[in-house]
């Protein structure tokens, strides 16, 4: 019978689907999250009679044919990246960005990384690094001394040292963007790598066209809204509940057939 196959294929992809709503749930306090939403398209169809054949010598066709599907199936899982809230922390090394763009970091490997998570620290010589220690880019290193930081909307950096009245500018952040962000490859950790699907890296100052703006003293909080995850688990396993019943009647009729007599 093909409706047990048809039935195991939606409680796969309902499986799936649960699993992405709990990944989202499980990091709705990480910061800058984004969270994923799973795509699921029909499979392939049997053709038990041809739709638009003739169905007699006097041209009559047939209108709409007898056409099986099979199931569903995975389409893509997508990432949605729209901006989550910003939270004050009132941390001088915490950066949140208020729009487009993405924190490029070096990591250990020689490679580039993107992140949106600005909770950024102080390495043991003064360079601003993430809290794995990678090297935010371009390199800014706050002076010995430094009594105050201050990181302007546009990214430059400016530090106050004691016995000095002047505000010294030590650095300029700049910010990323893509043409596809969800075309990104999370690694963990918060980092994205770039990818032919995400579009080559364009560099940018803050507040340029087409690029957010920075806020000291912020870090953004997931996109994650946990009613409609929590709606949208109770419907899935709703739908798996379903397929399951469906497999049970299924089970239940080739029961009947096999007792005939």
């Amino acid at each position: 019978m093909r409706s047990l196959g048809i039935a195991a294929t939606g409680m796969l992809a309902q499986q799936l689907n649960v699993e992405i709503i709990s990944h989202n749930l499980a990091n709705m306090n990480t910061v800058a999250f984004k969270r994923q939403r799973a795509e699921f398209q029909d499979l392939l169809y049997q053709n038990a009679e041809e739709m638009g054949v003739a169905s007699s010598d006097a041209g009559t066709i047939v209108p709409t044919g007898v056409q099986v599907g099979l199931g569903v199936k995975t389409g893509s899982v997508y990432r949605i990246t729209e901006q989550g809230n910003l939270s004050q922390t009132s941390n001088p090394y915490d950066l949140a960005i208020n729009g487009q763009g993405w924190f490029r970091v070096q990591m250990p490997n020689g490679g580039e990384a993107y992140t949106r998570a600005g909770n950024f620290s102080l390495s043991g010589n003064g360079e601003l690094v993430t809290a794995e220690g990678y090297v935010v880019q371009p390199g800014i290193t706050i002076p010995q001394g430094t009594e105050s930081v201050i990181v302007n909307n546009t990214g430059q950096v400016q530090v106050r040292i004691a016995g000095d009245p002047e505000a010294q500018t030590v650095g300029q952040l700049e910010l990323s963007n893509f043409f596809n962000e969800a075309g990104l490859e999370a690694v963990g950790e918060n980092y994205f790598l770039e990818t032919a699907a995400s579009g080559p890296a364009t560099q940018g100052t803050p507040g340029d066209e087409g690029f957010g703006t920075l806020r000291q003293g912020f870090v953004e909080a997931a996109n994650v809204n946990p009613v409609a995850e929590i709606t949208a688990l109770i419907q899935a396993q709703r739908a798996y509940e379903m397929n399951a019943r469906v497999i049970t009647a299924s089970d239940e009729m080739l029961a009947t057939s096999s007792q005939l007599r």
